[in-house]
């Protein structure tokens, strides 16, 4: 009974607006036939600028034919001003505007259009960051939009436009037509046609939608576009569920192109580099909201596959939650060498600064799996990766991978939020084998073990450059068993007499390795060794030195301790310079002078005999004491290795 009375209330209501309106129609072609419509300009325009909220102003003449089937009002030189939400500013300008209604329609709610036609236009679209624009009819902080009337016929050719999005990051500068197309089937198409600049490179879009004639409330509006741009193509079929109401729509998508990267000058997401991709997918939104399903995106041999949510409130942080997988990930499909660019930064910690208002606009969630991951020679299976993101607070953690015999481990933090942004690292590797990690195309790796490591490292900057040469922390690294070649552990001590002859046979033998340790403190970026030991059967090798993480140059002095006797021995340290990408090994030509000097004067005063006792070392160095370095590491947070005992 409450419904039915209702109902009778709301059409009893509905008719009476339809009656007023009729009213005020008649009323209105009363007075521009009485008084010519010119004479109602100003009443006109203060009309529309209380019904639109923005300045109109109608600086041109004005025509009217109302006693008609089909009513028809024109106005030239219009000028729209921008709503009270946007800076001062002009939206649009119309050399001339005409509008064609149909006397049942007027009586419709809302009011249906028979034809628009916008001739001379000019548009000046802006957006902002919180997605405040001139381009809506009521301000988005206070109430939805409700779309724009529907039309049933539209001509706007070459309408000058220019955007300005900065919610999106999108520039345009160009030319959009849309008109009807005439002459093909009944009734005809929709057809917009749009070219310009796009962020800078030229682009072409082209709409193919369903007949404005045919358009109704209760059905979906269908459409197909094109874009072309650097290199990229997107194309997609898609509805609007609501005619003309673009806060809805679903639509299919597939991408390809040279660049991932290159699909910024036709979306405004800023991606990577790779070679040749193919991206699809289907986007649904509904008001704020975004939903991209079923994504699927190719590169080389790596792919992508999920599901990304986004809530992109209007005066809010846009919110993100994606949930992506891979059955492989290869680093060689990413970056600018896989587009064939050049490589840009070299190092492994970029001078690039930091997105910080970017990363204080966003809250995402992000959960990532990848069954197999390679990293040059390395290949990581079973990767795992959470990562959020909560006012410019970044966590990534856990972050977990397997190796064939190793495990890696970790978490990261990023605070964005300061003035100056601070991070931290905690990483850790356990039983990982040294050959796995040998480079291609050697024939055996000088040094096999198994390692195991932990690096704590904190610091600050606005770039992860920065962050590095300012790090505080430790990193600490053992080998707890394992073999090396002979000839490195006798050529380390410079035992050419044992070295050489290693070097020169055809059977390249390895020794053993009892222990191997290296431990850093770091402070303000640079890596100072604690402790540098190579404990093998025959040598036991100590350094010191550093190494700068923002130039990742090394400064590094290794000495050799033959624990045998030895007649060939140069007592000289090996010096590593360089840097970790470029090192450069070799021998001080001041401590082989000098000892080949004493050996000169020996054989001068005595005999060639005596000389060569400058060379003889008599081979008094001691094991290491291994267990309590290793005791030492593992107070350090180096995990215990599984393989101990083996």
């Amino acid at each position: 009974m409450e419904t039915a009375t209702a109902l009778r209330r709301t059409l009893k209501g509905l008719g009476l607006a339809l009656a007023i309106i009729l009213v005020l129609i008649v009323a209105l072609g009363a007075a521009l036939a009485l008084t010519g419509p010119n004479r109602l300009r100003g009443p006109l325009e203060r009309f529309l600028a209380a019904r639109s909220g923005r300045e109109i102003r109608l600086t041109g003449p004005l025509h009217a034919h109302l006693w008609s089937r089909t009513p028809e009002v024109s106005a030239e030189r219009v000028i729209v001003g921008n709503p009270p939400w946007t800076p001062p500013g002009t939206t649009a300008e119309f050399g001339r505007i005409t509008l064609r209604f149909e006397l049942r329609a007027l009586l419709s709610r809302p009011v249906v259009l028979e034809r628009i036609e916008l001739q001379s236009a000019s548009f000046h679209l802006l957006r902002d960051a919180l997605g405040l624009a001139n381009w809506q009819w009521v301000d988005p902080r206070v109430k939805k939009g409700k779309g724009l009337p529907l039309t049933h016929s539209l001509s706007m050719p070459n309408a000058h436009v220019t955007l300005a999005d900065d919610r999106r990051h999108l520039q345009f500068d160009g030319w959009v037509s849309a008109r009807d197309l005439a002459g093909s089937a009944s009734p005809p198409p929709l057809r917009i046609d749009a070219a310009g600049r796009l962020n800078g490179r030229a682009v072409t879009i082209a709409v193919n939608a369903d007949p404005l004639a045919s358009v109704r409330r209760d059905h979906p509006f269908r459409f197909a576009f094109l874009e072309r741009s650097s290199g990229s193509t997107l194309r997609g079929r898609g509805f609007l569920p609501r005619p003309f109401q673009v806060l809805s729509l679903e639509t299919t998508f597939d991408a390809q192109g040279e660049d991932l990267r290159d699909l910024y000058f036709l979306t405004g997401l800023g991606l990577f580099d790779t070679g040749r991709y193919r991206m699809s997918g289907e986007l649904v939104r509904e008001g704020n909201h975004f939903e991209f399903r079923d994504l699927s995106a190719h590169s080389g041999s790596s792919d992508v596959r999920g599901h990304v949510s986004v809530e992109s409130a209007i005066a809010h942080r846009a919110s993100v939650d994606a949930t992506l997988s891979s059955l492989l990930m290869r680093l060689a499909d990413l970056g600018p060498r896989a587009a064939g660019r050049p490589a840009g930064e070299k190092g492994l910690l970029p001078e690039k600064p930091l997105p910080i208002a970017g990363l204080r606009a966003s809250e995402w969630m992000l959960v990532y799996r990848a069954h197999a991951v390679e990293l040059g020679r390395v290949s990581l299976t079973g990767l795992e990766a959470h990562a959020r993101l909560d006012h410019g607070v970044l966590d990534l953690a856990p972050l977990s991978a397997h190796l064939e015999e190793g495990r890696l481990s970790g978490r990261a933090h990023l605070d964005a939020a300061r003035d100056v942004p601070s991070g931290k690292l905690d990483a850790r590797i356990a039983d990982l084998p040294l050959e796995q990690v040998t480079r291609k195309g050697q024939r055996a790796p000088p040094l096999e073990g198994v390692l195991e490591a932990h690096v704590d490292l904190a610091g600050h900057g606005r770039s992860l450059r920065e962050i590095g040469a300012s790090a505080q922390g430790t990193a600490t690294a053992v080998l707890p068993h394992g073999q090396i070649s002979a000839a490195l552990a006798d050529l380390a001590s410079l035992d050419l007499q044992r070295g050489l002859g290693v070097v020169l046979s055809k059977d390249h033998k390895d020794t053993a390795l009892r222990c191997a340790i290296a431990s850093f403190d770091v402070h303000s970026g640079t890596a100072t060794a604690r402790t540098l030991v190579v404990d093998t059967q025959p040598t036991v090798i100590t350094g010191q030195g550093s190494m700068r993480l923002d130039t990742e140059s090394l400064d590094f002095t290794l000495r050799g301790h033959p624990k045998h006797f030895s007649a060939l021995r140069v007592r000289a340290p090996i010096l590593i310079r360089g840097t970790l990408a470029h090192p450069s090994i070799r021998i001080p030509p001041r401590n082989a002078l000098a000892q080949a000097g004493a050996a000169i004067a020996l054989g001068a005063l005595l005999t060639p005999v005596a000389a060569a006792l400058a060379f003889v070392d008599p081979g008094l160095a001691s094991d290491a004491n291994c267990t309590g370095l290793m005791s030492e590491a593992r107070e350090e947070g180096v995990p215990r290795s599984d393989t101990a005992g083996r």
